[in-house]
C-alpha cells in the first residue's frame, strides 16, 4: 500500500477534509447523545451535525470515484448518507407521513445498491472489509430500504407514533456507522470484530433511547388520564 505522503495533493486535501469533518461529526454526536433532546440547542447541533456528516459522506464519494474505489466503504457512504437524510426529513414531515422526497430518495439508494451487490461479490476478500462488515452494511441498508417502502403502506395514524422512532435509529445508526467506517480504516486490531463493534454498542444505544423514549410517552399518557379523571 503507497504512503500517505504518494497521494496527489487533490487526493490529500480530500482525505484531509474527509477526516476532520468525521472527527468533528462524531464528537458533535456523541455530545448531543448525552444532552438534552429537543431543544433548540438540540436543534442548531443538528443541523451542524448533519452539514458535518454531508460533508463526510461528500469526501468520500470523491474519494471513491476520483481516488481509490473500496467497496466496503461504498455502501457504508450510501447506508450513512440515506440515514441521515432520510432521517433528518421526518423530522419535518412527521405524522404527514413519507412524501415525493422519500421515495426519490430511496430509490437513489436502492439503484446504488443493487449496483454494488455485483462489484461486492466480484471483489471477494478485497472488497475492503471480511464479509461479515459487508455483509452487515448490506443487510442494514436492505432493512432500512424495506422498512421506508412499507411506510408508504402504513395507516396514516401510525406515522404520528413512529416519526420520534425513526430519526432516533436513523440519526443515531449514522453517527455509529460512521465511526465504524472510521476504525475499519484506523484499527487492525481484531478485524472484523473491532469494525462490528460500533455498529453493536449503536444498536445498544438506540434501543435505549427508543425505550427512554416509549417511556416518556407512557408517563404523558398516563399524566394526562390522570388529569382528565380529576377534572370529571
Amino acid at each position: 500500500m503507497p504512503s500517505i505522503m504518494d497521494f496527489p495533493l487533490p487526493q490529500l486535501l480530500n482525505l484531509a477534509a474527509h477526516i476532520g469533518a468525521g472527527i468533528a461529526a462524531i464528537c458533535l454526536g456523541m455530545a448531543m447523545l448525552a444532552g438534552a433532546k429537543g431543544t433548540p440547542t438540540h436543534r442548531s447541533r443538528g443541523r451542524l451535525f448533519a452539514a458535518l456528516t454531508l460533508a463526510v459522506c461528500g469526501t468520500a464519494i470523491i474519494g471513491n470515484v476520483f481516488f481509490r474505489f473500496v467497496p466496503v466503504f461504498a455502501v457504508l457512504t450510501v447506508l450513512v448518507t440515506y440515514q441521515l437524510l432520510s432521517g433528518w426529513h421526518v423530522v419535518y414531515t412527521k405524522a404527514a407521513g413519507p412524501n415525493r422526497f422519500d421515495a426519490l430518495l430511496g430509490v437513489c439508494a436502492a439503484a446504488w445498491t443493487i449496483g454494488l451487490v455485483p462489484v461486492l461479490l466480484a471483489a471477494g476478500d478485497k472488497g475492503g472489509a471480511a464479509p461479515p462488515v459487508i455483509h452487515a452494511s448490506l443487510g442494514a441498508l436492505a432493512f432500512l430500504l424495506a422498512y421506508d417502502a412499507a411506510r408508504w403502506c402504513f395507516p396514516t395514524r401510525w406515522h404520528a407514533s413512529l416519526w420520534r422512532v425513526e430519526h432516533i435509529y436513523k440519526l443515531v445508526a449514522s453517527l455509529f456507522g460512521m465511526l465504524s467506517a472510521a476504525v475499519g480504516n484506523l484499527v487492525r486490531v481484531g478485524q472484523p470484530w473491532s469494525q462490528l463493534l460500533p455498529s453493536v454498542l449503536g444498536m445498544l444505544a438506540i434501543a435505549l433511547f427508543i425505550w427512554r423514549e416509549l417511556r416518556l410517552r407512557r408517563r404523558a399518557a398516563s399524566a394526562g388520564a390522570h388529569c382528565a379523571v380529576a377534572s370529571e
